[in-house]
Formats: C-alpha cells, sequence, structure tokens
C-alpha cells in the first residue's frame, strides 16, 4: 500500500504565506462562482454547545466540496465570547482537507486566521456586486477579528473617505482603529455609540459580540440605497429591517436554515423571509446567473452565515502557495 502523507500548515506558516488582498479575493470569488454554476456541496452547518450553563461558547462544523478543486473539507472552529479574558483570540479553527476521489487526507491547516479573512473576503466580494455606485462612507459595529478583514478589504476595493467603527468595549475598538491606521494609512473615526457610527453611511457592516439579541442597529438610520451587512452571531436588527430591501441576497439559503444563531434567525423562524422574498445567493450574482445591484436607489441587504467552501477555497490557495515557498511540514499520515 502507497505510503500516505499530508501537508501541515501551523499559525506561522500561515502567517508567513502572506496572502495578498488580490489573492484572497481571487480565492473566494472563485468558490462563489464555483457555487453559483453548481459544481459545490455545503453541507449544513453543525452547531455545538458544550454547556449552556458554564460554558459562553460553542462550535461550528462546516463541511463542503468545491469541484474544480477536487477537494473536500471540514472546519472546525470554536466560538468563545470571553477567550479574550485568557489572551486567546475568540475563534480558533482548525481545517482538514480531503481529495475527493479516494478520501485521503491532504493538509492540516491552523485555520484561525481563514476564518478571519474568508469572512471580510464575503464581505467585500458581496460590496462588489451590491454596494452603491463609489461609496464614500463606511460603518462598521465589531472589533472581533473578521471585522479587521472586512474594513481592509472593502478599503482595498473602495479607497473610502471616512472610515467609522465601533464596538462595546473602549479599549477594543480604539486598539482597533489603531490599527487600521497603521495599515490603511488614513484616519479612522471611532464612535461611542452605534448610531454615530452607521447612520448616512453608504455601506453599514455589523459584526458584533451579543450575548443574547437586541435591537441596536435601528432600520431608520439606514439611507435609500445603501448595502447593509449584518452577520452577528445574535441579532441586533428590527423586525422591519426586510420591509426596506429593494434585495435580500444571502451566501447559501441553506444555511439560512440551520441552527439557533444568526442576525435574522426569528425572521427566518416567522417566515418574514423565506426563499421566495430573498433575491438570491450570493454565488448566483458572482456567477452571472442572477443580477447584482440594477439602480443608484436600491437599498440592499446581504445576510452570509459562513461558506465551508470559503475555508476550502482559502486551504487550497494556502496549499498552492506553501508548495511553492517551501513552506509547512510533511506528515506521515499511515
Amino acid at each position: 500500500m502507497s505510503q500516505l502523507e499530508l501537508t501541515y500548515l501551523n499559525a506561522a506558516d500561515v502567517k508567513a504565506l502572506n496572502l495578498t488582498d488580490a489573492e484572497i479575493l481571487s480565492a473566494i470569488e472563485g468558490s462563489l462562482v464555483a457555487q453559483g454554476n453548481d459544481q459545490t456541496v455545503i453541507g449544513p452547518r453543525a452547531h455545538l454547545i458544550p454547556d449552556r450553563e458554564t460554558i459562553n461558547g460553542h462550535f461550528n462544523v462546516l463541511r463542503g466540496y468545491i469541484a474544480p478543486y477536487g477537494l473536500a473539507g471540514v472546519k472546525v472552529v470554536g466560538d468563545y465570547v470571553d477567550n479574550y479574558k485568557k489572551g486567546l483570540p475568540s475563534e480558533l479553527a482548525t481545517l482538514i482537507l480531503m481529495d475527493a476521489q479516494t478520501g485521503a487526507p491532504v493538509a492540516f491547516i491552523d485555520a484561525s486566521l481563514i476564518t478571519d479573512i474568508r469572512t471580510g473576503a464575503i464581505t467585500a466580494i458581496g460590496a462588489k456586486h451590491l454596494a452603491p455606485k463609489n461609496p464614500k462612507i463606511l460603518g462598521h459595529i465589531g472589533a472581533r477579528g473578521t471585522a479587521y478583514w472586512n474594513v481592509r478589504l472593502l478599503d482595498h476595493l473602495y479607497d473610502f473617505e471616512e472610515i467609522r467603527v465601533h464596538s462595546r468595549r473602549p479599549e477594543s475598538r480604539e486598539a482597533f482603529a489603531a490599527k487600521l491606521e497603521a495599515d490603511l494609512g488614513k484616519p479612522i473615526v471611532v464612535t461611542d455609540n452605534w448610531e454615530d457610527c452607521l447612520k448616512g453611511a453608504d455601506i453599514m457592516v455589523e459584526a458584533s459580540r451579543l450575548n443574547q439579541p437586541t435591537p441596536l442597529f435601528k432600520t431608520e438610520w439606514i439611507k435609500p440605497g445603501s448595502l447593509v451587512i449584518p452577520y452577528g452571531t445574535h441579532s441586533t436588527v428590527e423586525d422591519n429591517l426586510p420591509d426596506i430591501a429593494s434585495k435580500f441576497v444571502v451566501d447559501d439559503w441553506g444555511q439560512c436554515l440551520v441552527g439557533p444563531f444568526g442576525c435574522f434567525r426569528r425572521h427566518v423562524d416567522s417566515g418574514q423571509v423565506t426563499q421566495d422574498t430573498i433575491h438570491g445567493e450570493l454565488g448566483q450574482i458572482c456567477a452571472g446567473n442572477l443580477p447584482g445591484r440594477e439602480s443608484d436607489d436600491e437599498t440592499i441587504i446581504l445576510w452570509h452565515r459562513g461558506l465551508s467552501t470559503s475555508d476550502i477555497a482559502l486551504g487550497y490557495g494556502m496549499l498552492e502557495k506553501a508548495k511553492k515557498m517551501g513552506i509547512g511540514q510533511t506528515l506521515t499520515f499511515r
């Protein structure tokens, strides 16, 4: 029997690969095009909650397949709100890539950074197809790992005149703004409330870390023609938000039906948001099978819950770049 080997990329390896913004966006859009052309399988997201009474966190398990890459993948990511108290990121993840023809493992990757990057990339690719023309102002709620990549990749596309940020803890939002200013080379407006951050922005992103649903995002702050991207674990929006949308776009409708979490969970459960009322999936738009923004006055909502195929696409991109750069370890599987 042939010896089976796999590539191991740890956190230091992933950092050393230093994927460019262009490489990230290309990988994610490629996976979305494959999805829009029915060349993917996206398994229902599973949640594992160890102990509701004593543990403030849970695990998400994502599974998928991308035909053009010939790879299947499984990612397990912990979502632990209080990890900052222990000096750890709130999200720690691992990704296993497997040969879809044989089932043999191909790579084992620290996917914590992948989780942050891919979420920000979906936000940015969504904006590429759904944002108003030449957006000037970005309002962003939340400062967790995915937040940085939301702002960085959106600014890569649009070079905003004004970026506003807010998060619950002052030290968190100040540190977030400082990092963005250093990396983007422009001033960041730090606000101490949601309204000043979001009201009147051309693109509004909500990536909060609430412990329970709380309607902090007011529908009245949304100006006609803007793009609204709320994806916090718990809902922050009012009941009437879907009613003002010209288009309601999701990353994958199947994922919208799974699990207790997600910004529009109650809207789906109540029947207010259904497969018939949404415009469609982002992958259909990326593949050219469905129109994106069609006029300046459309107010568009994008709800993305996270796709296993995004993880696989970035993992594949990292694996290919690692081979060229000689990064990573080869492990014997059997």
